[in-house]
């Protein structure tokens, strides 16, 4: 959310969405592929791996080399990359008012374009963002959604649902909508607006939850609403692009219910109850070769439904169910058939690895706190909530760790990016960027 960090006191569970039934019924990932660039929710294919060589099989004991290191503000809001500049945002505190509703946080929210080669200010756009009186702030006061860069613009939400569309070059604002405001009994979130934009065709698509605007797409270039459909509440998750039997759908984590839409206007295709009191589901769909694993919170457990053919219908039947693994605000990785991520809430965590066909848990190791990874040139780069970054192989036998060193503060929430052998961390004071690459000959 996007940061992928809100603590909550539940356990947490999963649901996996396995592909036969009467009528076999196909899933494959639709997000194409961007090289070398980094530039939305989930990387370069939405499943948090890289396709790029030469990394580092193991760190010198001080970790690896630090190309620059500079203050950034609060904020949890991924890094996002075109290979010459990054975006993120960050949180710039105000004074403290009292309202009739009691305490309310004023300040203003920074979208902020720095140079990747060595991370100086090209422009910030700054704008009013008081939190909501919903926000819980004991867990940061965001903003949480993670910028999108998409045909030659920047879009971004706020943490109070405060949308923007940016001249990447400048900062320029194009247009914006106030999504809490706009449309009426919209979901307004306890620990603030954290989905993030998708593009598709076009148009971009943002969660916004209420009575007929569950979803609601608009026109890249002027911001006008194209459609407003369905009844779902929002929640801290982020659309993705599936392909079922050969139809796009736009694949839904909502606040009670994993759903799919027709992408381009929004029509229901199918819907799966799986919700939960706190109505917190936040991760992003794994795919399979012919299922799609979901996780979630966990009064509705860890499960494992068919996704068939029922006539013109499509809906789905349980097939497992478990509430030993957990991931939930973290990333989760699929390699081959099994899946690798962070289990738990608070703490112990275990790094872990599950079977997506069948559920089954292979390992759970405590090596790192509650983290999130990505997956690269055969190495997965932890980043754990206290600071700590990992490098280290998984297979369903064992987690192998090469390297771990201190590198940020607590609480270290948003989900490293890398983009070629670079890799940008951000904490709530700092971001920089380190060279994953080999040692070149010769050097010290």
């Amino acid at each position: 959310m996007q940061s992928i960090r809100c603590r909550f006191r539940t356990l947490r569970g999963c649901v996996a969405v396995m592909a036969v039934g009467p009528t076999l019924v196909m899933i494959v990932g639709s997000s194409p592929a961007i090289a070398a660039d980094w530039t939305r929710w989930g990387g370069p294919k939405q499943d948090w791996t890289v396709d790029t060589s030469g990394l580092a099989d193991e760190w010198p004991a001080e970790g690896p080399k630090a190309i620059w290191k500079r203050a950034l503000g609060e904020g949890y809001s991924g890094v996002i990359s075109d290979g010459k500049r990054l975006y993120t945002m960050y949180r710039e505190e105000g004074k403290k008012v009292e309202g009739e509703d009691g305490k309310e946080i004023d300040g203003k929210e920074a979208v902020v374009a720095l140079r990747a080669d060595n991370g100086e200010t090209v422009w910030e756009m700054k704008y009013e963002s008081p939190v909501s009186k919903e926000h819980v702030a004991q867990f940061g006061k965001g903003p949480r959604s993670t910028p999108l860069l998409y045909e030659g613009k920047l879009y971004t939400i706020g943490v109070a649902g405060k949308m923007h569309c940016l001249d990447p070059n400048d900062g320029k604002v194009i247009w914006s909508h106030d999504l809490w405001s706009e449309f009426e009994g919209a979901t307004i979130l306890n620990h603030g607006y954290s989905s993030c934009v998708f593009p598709y065709k076009g148009t971009v698509i943002t969660m916004v939850g209420g009575p007929g605007h569950g979803l609601v797409a608009f026109d890249k270039d002027s911001g006008s609403t194209l459609w407003e459909k369905q009844d779902f509440g929002n929640s801290y998750s982020t659309p993705k692009l599936i392909t079922v039997n050969g139809e796009e759908q736009l694949l839904c984590f909502m606040a009670d219910e994993l759903i799919a839409v027709d992408p381009a206007n929004g029509e229901l295709k199918w819907s799966y109850k799986h919700g939960n009191q706190w109505k917190q589901n936040i991760c992003l769909p794994v795919l399979g070769d012919d299922n799609i694993l979901l996780f979630s919170s966990p009064e509705a457990g860890s499960k494992g439904v068919r996704l068939v053919k029922d006539g013109d219908k499509t809906k789905l039947e349980e097939v497992w169910s478990t509430r030993k693994i957990q991931f939930y605000h973290t990333t989760a990785i699929r390699i081959g058939d099994y899946v690798y991520g962070s289990s738990g809430t608070m703490q112990p965590c275990f790094y872990s690895a599950i079977n997506m066909k069948t559920g089954d848990v292979a390992w759970r190791k405590r090596d790192f706190a509650k983290a999130t990874s990505l997956y690269a040139d055969g190495k997965f780069i932890i980043l754990d909530e206290e600071g700590n970054l990992g490098l280290a192989t998984a297979t369903p036998e064992d987690l192998k760790i090469h390297s771990k060193v201190p590198l940020l503060e607590k609480v270290a929430w948003t989900v490293p990016t890398l983009v070629g052998k670079t890799l940008f961390l951000r904490d709530q004071k700092n971001i920089m960027a380190l060279d994953l690459g080999k040692p070149t000959a010769g050097a010290n």
